[in-house]
């Protein structure tokens, strides 16, 4: 497939780039700032764009099979997700290209809780709040768009770099936990999990999870 990655220098976004040229597909890795070239992959297609600004995403986006977008905004600038998430929407709502957006787990629900999601339990860290509300508020724009072809994938509680096992389990609107108690992948096997999807798509318009 061709493939553009929007966020392509960050610790998620240059595993997802790494695991799709590793499957032999096409990769257009874009970030904002030149600057940052040196920290793609080599084997990718370098770019500068700008994932909050449709008619970027139109154009990095023209020709290709999928967009993956793996940004984070800056602290102070959580807001940044619901702009980026309607831009990101335009381009797959007119053109049909598919479009996998990484999100976040504050959303998905708590086993054992009643129904609480993560972010209403009540040791959720304050700090963590406007990050995990912007990724709720970035969800409802996904399900508010009518016509693009999207898939939001949540991590569980706990990602972090690790080793790539190409194990996990998939889940829609719970909170994965293994049987330890723990909600974690590594983000090697989140990479794996989301080129898996866009090889042989399972969620479509959806959110979906996975975890250990």
């Amino acid at each position: 497939m061709r493939i553009t990655v929007f966020g392509a220098a960050g610790a998620v976004g240059g595993r997802v780039v790494a695991e799709a040229l590793s499957r032999g597909h096409e990769v257009t890795a874009v970030v904002r700032d030149a600057a940052r070239f040196p920290l793609l992959h080599p084997a990718a297609r370098a770019r500068t764009g700008d994932a909050s600004n449709a008619v970027d995403v139109a154009a990095l986006s023209a020709g290709q099979d999928l967009v993956i977008s793996a940004t984070r905004p800056a602290p102070g600038h959580e807001g940044d997700l619901v702009t980026t998430a309607k831009a990101l929407l335009a381009g797959p709502a007119a053109t049909g290209v598919r479009l996998l957006l990484v999100g976040g787990a504050a959303g998905l629900t708590v086993p054992g809780t009643g129904g609480l999601t993560v972010v209403e339990t009540p040791d959720f860290p304050p700090a963590w709040r406007p990050i995990a509300l912007a990724c709720d508020r970035q969800l409802d724009a996904c399900r508010a768009e009518p016509v693009a072809d999207w898939t939001y994938l949540s991590p569980p509680a706990l990602l972090e770099p690790g080793e790539r096992t190409g194990r996990y389990r998939l889940g829609s609107d719970e909170l994965l936990v293994d049987a330890q108690g723990r909600s974690v992948i590594s983000m090697e096997d989140f990479a794996v999990a989301l080129l898996d999807e866009a090889e042989r798509p399972r969620h479509r318009r959806v959110r979906f999870t996975v975890g250990y």
